[in-house]
């Protein structure tokens, strides 16, 4: 048991639009919170210490909320960030270079670039995320997943990946080399032995697996319709990228007659067990379409304004109903997987879009914790309610970077500070980040490890590492 003691402000999203994304009313000042097992237990005030092993923890300095959840990512880019070659190219031109690296990605690469990505965001206040990795050179021989929930378990994480996929190659009319894709038989056989093998539907799983064909680009037709038939019999989720890049949408009219959402309402591959990354360019009747269909969204912020890609219609999103969730995409995208500081940028970049009252911080903060464990499949997590999952972050607020920000402190962490990083974060009842510090992993061998991955994938792709 943890009993999180005298807590300076207790954090309970909602998740909606406008008032029902709650108010500062919503927030519990100076109760404690006992976390037996992996549920939160009782929420109030001068709880008794119960007996047996017990740990306490002072939360006298602390904003205390849910686990913040991460809707979409590439563990495997934090080994390729900041390549100077790409730092202002596009999306399909940042691509096609980068696959040239990443063709040489190896079950170490595979390992430490998990690592170094969960370990950013668990130091950010993540409790739960998926991956996407679609990437599967041939040279590869390793159990893909399985590293990568030895990675998750290894930080603690609650991991619910996806088995990526891509079948259409540059001599096929795609942006990948021939080594990185595969055909859609073998495709379909390694889905579903994910599936049978990683995948646990309970409600309170600590793994779960959803597939996701990478993008109407990558794929045809027919590898999304399989993917939503074998989905849908095992239970599990669908992902993929759409209506990201202008290009994307010119590269589907001309593929296949018809814009990106069309395709996959023709594939099966829409419902409320499907989330899509990015959805900047939707229009108005897709937005509907979205609302009417339960069919989500993950937000990329920083992704999108690093590649110029344009800014999610979230606003009206929320205000329709389509489920949106947070994400920190790509680590080569982003340049980082800081889960506290997307929220900043998603706040932020709706008030580019649509004013000063673009989004408030509470609509934030209900997409970044609820709303995303909706799309994951995790209805218990992303609330400080008793009987919720017991993920749970500690934000100290007595910092310098908060002075002055405390009459709204759940605001304050998007509105104010420079350090986004949590004192101390419970995942599934269990310590993962204690007093800043990951818990049971040593983070300077990841560092060093991480380097030295990169470092190897830019020799095999013949670019001069500069360290």
């Amino acid at each position: 048991m943890i009993l999180l003691k005298d807590c300076f402000r207790v954090v309970r999203p909602r998740y909606g639009a406008g008032p029902a994304a709650g108010s500062v009313g919503d927030d519990l000042s100076g109760v404690d919170v006992l976390i037996d097992g992996n549920r939160i237990a009782k929420i109030g005030k001068a709880l008794p210490v119960p007996a047996g092993a017990c740990k306490v923890v002072d939360a006298s300095r602390h904003v205390v909320m849910p686990g913040l959840v991460n809707t979409h990512h590439h563990f495997y880019q934090t080994l390729t960030r900041n390549v100077p070659a790409v730092q202002d190219a596009k999306l399909f031109d940042w691509l096609v270079y980068l696959y040239e690296v990443w063709k040489g990605i190896d079950e170490e690469a595979v390992y430490w670039s998990s690592m170094l990505a969960m370990a950013e965001l668990a130091k950010t206040g993540c409790a739960l995320s998926t991956d996407h990795h679609y990437l599967y050179p041939r040279s590869f021989t390793g159990d893909l997943p399985g590293i990568q929930f030895k990675a998750a378990a290894d930080i603690g994480l609650r991991f619910a990946p996806t088995r990526g996929s891509m079948s259409r190659s540059k001599k096929d009319g795609g942006l990948p080399p021939d080594s990185v894709v595969q055909d859609e038989d073998e495709i379909l056989a390694q889905s579903e032995e994910a599936l049978r093998k990683y995948h646990n539907a309970a409600p309170d799983a600590m793994r779960k697996v959803a597939l996701a064909p990478c993008s109407p680009f990558s794929v045809s037709e027919k590898s999304m319709r399989d993917a939503a038939d074998l989905a849908r019999r095992y239970g599990a989720r669908l992902h993929t990228h759409l209506a990201e890049t202008n290009d994307e949408d010119d590269f589907c009219v001309q593929m296949y007659g018809r814009r990106p959402l069309k395709v996959m309402e023709d594939c099966g591959f829409v419902g409320k067990d499907v989330w899509y990354a990015h959805g900047i360019h939707f229009n108005d009747d897709e937005l509907d379409y979205l609302a009417r269909t339960g069919t989500g969204v993950a937000h990329c912020p920083s992704s999108n304004m690093r590649l110029g890609s344009g800014i999610c219609r979230v606003r009206e999103m929320l205000d329709r109903g389509v489920n949106v969730g947070l994400a920190v995409d790509g680590s080569a995208s982003n340049d980082a997987s800081d889960m506290l500081g997307e929220a900043r940028q998603a706040l932020l970049l709706q008030r580019v879009r649509y004013g000063s009252g673009g989004v408030t911080a509470r609509e934030v903060l209900g997409v970044a914790t609820i709303g995303g464990a909706r799309i994951l499949g995790y209805d218990d997590a992303g609330s400080m309610e008793p009987g919720a999952l017991a993920d749970v972050a500690l934000f100290d607020v007595m910092k310098l970077e908060y002075a002055g920000a405390l009459s709204d402190p759940a605001a304050a962490l998007l509105f104010s500070g420079y350090n986004h990083g949590v004192d101390h974060l419970v995942v599934n009842g269990e310590m993962v980040v204690e007093n800043g510090r990951l818990v049971g992993v040593d983070e300077d061998r990841i560092r060093d490890e991480a380097n030295r991955c990169a470092k190897s994938l830019y020799k095999k792709a013949g670019i001069e590492a500069a360290w």
